[in-house]
């Protein structure tokens, strides 16, 4: 029984009873989509981040809500079977990174059970038996980051916030990242101006090369290429680029797939690494992307691998959807972790492309815009791929498909 399905006297008393506590014991049950351990204290629901399934702990209090309650560990009572101690030393303080505690291949499991629950409960989503979970490298595998700096009284300090804080932990190793980057932590504070920008972008090339935003002396700030198949992709670090180097290849192959046909659009496309192979399936391919940089790069990436069938939009998707024409064979989305406007999903439903691709790194907001496309789709393959490992978060990609007249929608309505 939920939360919401207790009577008012009840839901009451729970809460007076939380209010009424600092700490309590709690054993762990599961992982939710975005990496929290779930519990449950006299019937109400307890989230607790770092915690790993078979968890028993002791955990203060740190946010009452009606239905639910959050903590933090205050002891671990006894460890879960999955539970382990981390490898990078920063790890629970650092905000980097979530789940470095649990074996790296449960990790997966743990994170696609969460990812599917969510997109079943939330969205009413029927899944696909044939569901695809694909892992990847879980160390060293990070080809760009986003660092904060200050000035401090013994120089500048290089790192990330701490965990729920803006406070700074100076780092000199993240073991996540490849060893490009890795290795230039420890010197990136004596290539800092005096006075430090406040965030600072990194990336690396296929060649070893690095790249930042702003630009830091011998860093620079111009392109960066990867190779991927066929394609070689130039980026600079302003832009967003998947950060799963060893990924790419999985994440283009279960995106893009082996559908052929006339006309594709990519929504959100970035600079371009699912619209350049979709031009090798379809006859014309369009890219729309609100980011100029990014829109920049798609348009000279598709010149320099000479795919003259691409054409780039530099447009925000929310002002641009209203051009999309009826019927086109393919659509391709993928939006920020805030999803899809309302705007774009009635579109989509309303002009009924043959086929609809989502990507999403954030399945709450992939359930929620799966929902609303039910009205006239199908799920008809589900790709879950660790884009992210040592974090709570999966890439999803599913692909829908136009239901027939009188054939009932497999993602509800």
């Amino acid at each position: 029984m939920s939360a919401q399905e207790l009577d008012p006297p009840r839901r009451q008393s729970a809460a007076v009873r939380l209010a009424e506590l600092e700490e309590i014991e709690v054993s762990i049950e599961k992982l939710v989509a975005g990496g929290d351990g779930f519990g449950r204290f006299e019937g109400i629901p307890i989230f607790v981040p770092l915690s790993a399934p078979g968890d028993r702990l002791r955990v203060r209090l740190v946010a009452r809500h009606p239905d639910y309650a959050r903590g933090e560990i205050v002891e671990i009572l006894a460890p879960g079977e999955a539970r382990r101690p981390a490898p990078c030393p920063y790890f629970g303080r650092c905000g980097g990174c979530s789940l470095q505690h649990i074996d790296d291949h449960r990790q997966v499991a743990l994170k696609a059970e969460a990812a599917c629950e969510t997109l079943v409960r939330l969205g009413g989503v029927s899944l696909p038996e044939d569901l695809q979970v694909v892992e990847g490298r879980p160390w060293g595998y990070r080809l760009r980051t986003q660092l904060h700096c200050e000035r401090r009284d013994t120089g500048s300090a290089v790192g990330y916030f701490a965990r729920g804080s803006h406070d700074l932990i100076a780092v000199d190793r993240c073991p996540i990242l490849v060893p490009a980057l890795e290795s230039l932590l420890p010197r990136l504070p004596s290539l800092l101006p005096e006075e430090p920008p406040r965030r600072l972008d990194i990336a690396a090339g296929d060649d070893g090369r690095v790249g930042s935003a702003p630009p830091l002396g011998e860093l620079g700030g111009g392109e960066l290429s990867v190779s991927l198949g066929p394609d070689t992709l130039f980026f600079d670090a302003r832009c967003f680029f998947q950060g799963h180097r060893s990924m790419l290849p999985k994440l283009i192959d279960a995106v893009v797939g082996n559908e052929r046909g006339g006309e594709a659009y990519d929504l959100y496309s970035g600079v371009g690494l699912f619209s350049l192979p979709l031009t090798r399936h379809y006859e014309r391919v369009v890219a729309v992307e609100a980011d100029r940089v990014a829109a920049r790069f798609c348009r000279l990436n598709a010149r320099r691998n000479r795919r003259s069938g691409l054409e780039v939009v530099p447009r925000a998707v929310e002002s641009w959807v209203g051009r999309l024409p009826d019927g086109a064979a393919r659509v391709v989305v993928d939006p920020p972790r805030s999803g899809l406007a309302k705007r774009v999903t009635e579109v989509l439903v309303s002009r009924r492309p043959q086929s609809i691709t989502y990507v999403s790194c954030h399945a709450a907001s992939m359930a929620r815009d799966l929902k609303r496309l039910g009205q006239g789709y199908r799920l008809v393959r589900l790709v879950l791929l660790d884009l992210f490992p040592q974090s709570g978060h999966l890439e999803l990609v599913a692909h829908l498909r136009r239901s027939d007249e009188g054939e009932e929608s497999e993602v509800r309505r």
